[in-house]
């Protein structure tokens, strides 16, 4: 990784972790039980890459190289999203995992009632923090608009989480694989740009471009993340490799097979950076963290 890459991540997952240090219940606050359990869940070392793309397009449509103030609680809140929903994809009801991030579940250690109530808490507490970004009314409808449909059951996380449930043990199709895809991790990646950009201001012209950029970089990311399950250890991945093909997972390697994957992640993130050629030099933070995502071993 680039050293300019590696130091964009590294603030951005700084600010995030400080944000969410603020925003979340304290694990003295009663019920301890379940701000235990969130916190276990959420600090447990994500690399925080939905909310620094957040970030990196509120700063990019922002155009002056400056963050807009308080657009780290937006990222933080996409982060709570996407920690309740590996909270509840590692119940034994789903995928059945005991490690998430190199720690064990929240399931394992405080148990299944805390794990499911600790994922319902962490999807409540994003919304408040939504509710109460520092942005203008307007933008603020919008943006929870826009991420409760990406988290949804039409196109969105949850329905694609029951796609991918339904299809375990069936032949995977291309069709299939894709439409799991771009809704069960797409849809929240497509949402982290989009509503980054509305944060800082954008008109429907970078929405759209936005769209597109998220739709090609987030269909890119799961490629390869499915491409590392199959090529990575447990201990490299932070998680339980090869659980896809124990599940029989329709995934992308399991369609079209490992190398026609990487051409595909690469081809499709060489779409994402049109998308972006607006902006001009103003793209390069978030053109970075897309680059990470394709070129990432774990």
């Amino acid at each position: 990784m680039q050293a300019e890459v590696k130091d964009l991540l590294q603030a951005g997952q700084e600010l995030t972790d400080a944000a969410l240090e603020r925003l979340l219940p304290p694990e003295t606050q009663v019920p301890t039980s379940i701000h235990k359990a969130m916190r276990h869940s959420t600090f447990a070392g994500g690399k925080r890459l939905r909310p620094v793309l957040c970030m990196e397009a509120a700063r990019m449509v922002r155009g002056n190289g400056v963050l807009p103030e308080g657009v780290e609680e937006l990222g933080a809140a996409i982060e709570m999203l996407h920690t309740y929903s590996l909270i509840h994809d590692d119940l034994p009801a789903l995928d059945n995992d005991d490690l998430r991030r190199g720690k064990p579940t929240c399931h394992v250690v405080f148990g299944e009632a805390i794990a499911i109530l600790a994922g319902d808490a962490l999807q409540t507490q994003a919304y408040q923090v939504l509710a109460r970004l520092r942005c203008p009314a307007p933008s603020v409808v919008e943006i929870i608009r826009h991420i409760s449909e990406a988290t949804g059951t039409v196109e969105g996380m949850i329905g694609g989480q029951v796609l991918d449930l339904e299809g375990e043990g069936s032949r995977p199709t291309a069709e299939l694989v894709d439409a799991i895809h771009r809704a069960k991790t797409g849809a929240l990646i497509r949402v982290s740009v989009v509503t980054g950009g509305i944060y800082a201001g954008a008109t429907k012209e970078d929405v759209d471009r936005l769209t597109e950029f998220g739709r090609k970089a987030g269909l890119a990311f799961q490629i390869v993340d499915d491409i590392l399950d199959v090529t990575q250890n447990s201990e490299q991945l932070g998680k339980t490799a090869g659980k896809d093909l124990a599940s029989d997972k329709a995934t992308w390697p399991a369609v079209f097979g490992i190398d026609a994957s990487r051409k595909e992640a690469n081809r499709l993130i060489q779409q994402a950076f049109a998308a972006l050629a607006p902006y001009g030099p103003a793209a390069e933070g978030l053109k970075s963290v897309a680059a990470y995502l394709v070129e990432r071993t774990y």
